[in-house]
């Protein structure tokens, strides 16, 4: 019941409005596919959609990091528990926190990020002013606490692996990256599946660290869809209802194909396993 009242209704709304032209206050028009036309037309929509494509493929790198963290903080080694807590602690701050750490860190003349570039090539570089980098620049800013979250689950995963499987594969010489292949991954398929998944849709609704970094600045070079959603519909530039949800449309359909795949790749494994 509250799955359909606040999943599956507003999506069904969104795609309803999305045929409308609406201020969100007066009486919506029906325009049919008119929304859609123009995002065909709309640069600031493809510059939306390559940034989140970026993302997606860029944010998809925390799932092995995720795992290579959590392999080596299943090890037993000293100082274990001080490793694991600031492994951890990105994941329970606040994304706005997280932004404005990383902004001050890219920030010029007193970011250290700024002065070890200019140390190592004799200048500065304004990431979050220059848009060949301020999307890689908010990217990797995201990527810190995502890493910290596959980190999490797979960790979970490795203890629940079957100890049974690991001793008869050393038993048969099975080491290092063959055991890693062969019997600790196809193990870890579960966690796998729910890091790719809660990575994919971080990755498409990375609005707050875009919002809090650049506001999609500059001149609108690091917008994301999410983002470019806000400011059609919601914004004081905007109110075009109509017109955000349009944008909100493609980008489920988005989210949806990448899932999609992802699930039949994996009901495709487990049958031929």
């Amino acid at each position: 019941m509250f799955f359909a009242v606040y999943v599956v209704v507003p999506i069904f709304r969104s795609i309803w409005i999305s045929f409308y032209e609406w201020d969100g206050l007066s009486a919506a028009t029906w325009i049919g596919v008119a929304n859609y036309r123009e995002l065909l037309s709309d640069d600031a929509f493809y510059t939306s959609l390559y940034n989140n494509i970026l993302w997606l493929v860029l944010y998809l790198l925390a799932v092995p990091a995720g795992l290579g963290v959590a392999l080596f903080l299943n090890q037993t080694v000293t100082g274990i528990r001080l490793y694991k807590s600031l492994f951890f602690f990105p994941f329970v701050i606040s994304q706005v926190v997280v932004g404005l750490i990383f902004t001050w860190f890219y920030a010029p003349n007193f970011g250290l990020f700024s002065k070890l570039i200019e140390d190592i090539t004799g200048q500065q570089i304004a990431i979050l002013g220059d848009e060949r980098f301020v999307t890689f620049g908010i990217i990797a800013a995201g990527l810190w606490p995502q890493i910290a979250y596959c980190m999490i689950l797979y960790l979970t995963g490795l203890n629940n692996i079957n100890p049974e499987q690991v001793e008869a594969a050393r038993m048969d010489g099975a080491k290092g990256w063959s055991m890693l292949w062969n019997i600790v991954i196809p193990q870890l398929r579960p966690a796998t599946f729910i890091a790719v998944v809660v990575t994919v849709i971080g990755a498409l609704r990375s609005f707050d660290l875009v919002s809090i970094m650049t506001d999609g600045g500059p001149y609108g070079s690091s917008r994301v869809l999410s983002f470019y959603m806000y400011e059609e519909a919601l914004s004081e530039y905007g109110y075009r209802m109509g017109y955000g949800a349009a944008i909100a449309v493609v980008l489920f359909a988005i989210m949806m194909i990448f899932i999609t795949f992802f699930i039949f790749r994996m009901l495709r494994q487990e049958r031929n396993t």
